[in-house]
């Protein structure tokens, strides 16, 4: 941790999940973060965040913790001490965390999993999008979509009906791996991974049940992608909301919201 630290490097932090009554099998999303200092009782990381914008997490949430190390990873359990009192250089603020017991290596490099913890990350629906200019009225139906699921005593339609699709080419599939500060990361696996290497814009909808009651939808653009020693493919994508600016506020929102939902279910399990 020391090395990451030194390095500028970063981790994976979840909020730990009490046990499930919905029946659904719930999803965990991953916040990646980076870093700042490291002594024998604590962490400085910065707080997790979206767009820009900080999610918070409230002091005593129990975490799982992810750290990569080339192509091997270790899961780790720690809680929030509160916040640090550290300006970060970045624009978000920054959470002081216990400093994890022990780690575990990860019993699969394709799952996240140890022997007291295990992560499940969402499912992305992908789009090479051929039209920047279509998302709008895409987006703006997802978002309605959305908030009429989130009302009191609306009658709940089948959250897998296809929303309207803007103008895009054949889909792909893949993880949400994380959400930073500006971007999300993607893991597609090989047997649809050239399918990602041939565009640039993609339009997402990501499936945050039963937190988020409608896979969400936003656009982003691939900003890097490499290769891991089974061919599947990471992709850093940036979120890109030039052609649908009001589409920013209800992205970070739902996140917000989906953060503040486990952290409630968390308390009350």
């Amino acid at each position: 941790m020391e090395q990451i630290a030194a390095r500028g490097g970063g981790i994976e932090i979840s909020v730990e999940r009490g046990k499930s009554e919905s029946g659904i099998a719930p999803t965990d999303l991953m916040w990646r973060v980076r870093v700042y200092s490291v002594t024998d009782d604590d962490m400085v990381v910065e707080q997790p965040g979206a767009a820009g914008r900080g999610v918070q997490i409230a002091p005593g949430t129990p975490l799982v913790g992810v750290m990569s190390v080339g192509q091997n990873r270790w899961m780790f359990h720690s809680r929030v001490l509160g916040a640090s009192g550290v300006t970060g250089p970045g624009r978000l603020g920054t959470l002081k965390l216990a400093m994890p017991e022990k780690m575990e290596r990860c019993i699969r490099r394709e799952f996240l999993r140890i022997s007291t913890a295990e992560l499940r990350l969402p499912d992305v629906e992908c789009w090479p999008l051929l039209e920047p200019a279509s998302v709008v009225a895409a987006e703006a139906a997802n978002r309605e979509r959305i908030l009429d699921l989130q009302r009191p005593l609306v009658r709940m339609r089948d959250a897998f009906v296809d929303d309207l699709l803007p103008e895009v080419g054949p889909k792909f599939g893949a993880k949400l791996v994380n959400v930073g500060g500006g971007g999300v990361g993607l893991l597609v696996m090989k047997d649809e991974a050239a399918a990602a290497t041939k565009c640039r814009l993609i339009w997402l909808r990501v499936h945050m049940k039963p937190e988020i009651p409608a896979p969400m939808a936003m656009t982003a653009k691939i900003v890097h992608t490499h290769l891991d020693s089974s061919q599947n493919l990471y992709v850093g994508a940036a979120f890109d909301f030039d052609f649908n600016p009001t589409h920013r506020e209800f992205v970070i929102d739902q996140i917000a919201r989906y953060a503040n939902l486990v952290q409630m279910a968390r308390k009350a399990a």
